[in-house]
């Protein structure tokens, strides 16, 4: 099976299933003489793991990160670091009923067809369990990225099927299970989900990232520009269906005395191309929008075929997420984080000598 590694210079290769004994990755390319720990880790982890409200699946999982190697006496060697969590609470019996079938809309059908075979146990390497090992592996990028460059990333719910979720602040976001910023809307969310719930049915999920801090020059134009790397880490997220950078797909109704961002001694006078032009990061914030489709396992009866393919009906039993976009946030973080850490290190190796005789000006005029 090709396809499991991501980036570069720093990459990260995964492993693991579902209901296997652990799930991991292995990062390699990591700068020598970090400090790290499972401590600097762990906490990108609890903000994704399972379990942690109703609204969620009710799978128990600590997700508790072990570093195997790639670190001594606490800082990072340059060599390998593997990162291992161990698979606790996988119930198998749940999907005794789908092992012949396939689920409408999700990866069951299309393993069958590649592979031959595929693990029906959670959905196997399909199963969003493995965006546990890209959360960790994102953290060891943050942390890179914050104390080198003082670069942040974070990320909120801006959507929640039909509802809207405006942005008032940044501190709401921990304060709820949504990472919604904006208190106000979290009854009305919760009221929709539990309504789902009931259904048997499930839904979508808009989710904005924000990395600010970036300086102006990283992206690799023409084929490895910093928007496309973007757009292709955020596609390989399960269930996102899109992606947008600044002002995506409402740049088709806008003309281009709006679109171009002007320049200004002071600043850009406003960010509609999300931090990027011409691949290359402006040193803007760098905005980004994902769209997540409705979750496939849901106990709504739907059609579908045997094996054999003959027809039959599907209810998809079992502990599962009403909308797998409540726990997204922190996964497009670790994406996000892992394409900024490629590209500094990129534009490191090729450009760290250039001073242009332009200076650098502000993100955007407050």
């Amino acid at each position: 099976m090709s396809g499991n590694t991501f980036g570069l210079l720093f990459t990260v290769t995964t492993f693991g299933e579902s209901h296997g004994p652990a799930i991991g990755c292995v990062i390699d390319g990591c700068p020598p003489g970090m400090g790290l720990s499972e401590a600097d880790i762990q906490p990108d982890l609890d903000r994704r793991r399972p379990g942690t409200s109703r609204h969620v699946t009710q799978r128990q999982e600590a997700d508790r990160v072990e570093i195997l190697s790639g670190v001594f006496e606490g800082l990072t060697t340059g060599t390998p670091i593997a990162l291992l969590i161990r698979n606790e609470d996988a119930r198998s019996k749940d999907y005794g009923n789908i092992a012949e079938t396939f689920r409408p809309g999700h990866a069951d059908y299309t393993y069958t067809q590649k592979y031959g075979l595929r693990d029906p146990r959670g959905g196997g390497r399909s199963s969003a369990r493995l965006t546990a090992p890209v959360v960790a592996a994102g953290a060891v990028a943050r942390k890179w990225l914050a104390e080198r460059h003082g670069v942040t990333v974070r990320g909120c719910m801006s959507q929640l099927g039909p509802i809207p979720v405006p942005f008032e602040r940044w501190e709401d976001v921990h304060a709820n299970p949504f990472f919604a910023p904006n208190a106000g809307v979290v009854p009305a969310l919760e009221a929709y989900m539990d309504e789902l719930r009931r259904a048997g049915d499930s839904c979508g999920a808009r989710i904005d990232v924000v990395a600010e801090g970036l300086p102006p020059g990283w992206g690799e134009p023409l084929f490895d520009r910093l928007d496309a790397d973007i757009a292709y880490a955020m596609m390989g997220i399960n269930a996102v269906k899109g992606v947008e950078i600044g002002a995506g797909f409402a740049s088709v109704a806008q003309r281009g005395s709006e679109h171009g961002d002007e320049l200004t001694p002071a600043g850009f006078a406003a960010n509609h191309s999300g931090g990027v032009l011409g691949g290359i990061s402006t040193g803007q914030p760098l905005r980004v929008s994902i769209a997540i489709k409705p979750t496939s396992s849901i106990r709504t009866p739907r059609r579908s075929i045997d094996r054999e393919g003959r027809a039959i009906e599907v209810q998809t039993l079992g502990r599962h997420d009403p909308c797998v976009g409540i726990r997204a946030t922190p996964i497009a973080e670790a994406m996000l984080a892992l394409v900024l850490m490629d590209h500094a290190l990129r534009h490191r190796a090729q450009n760290a000598d250039v001073r242009p005789a332009t200076p650098a000006i502000p993100g955007r005029i407050a």
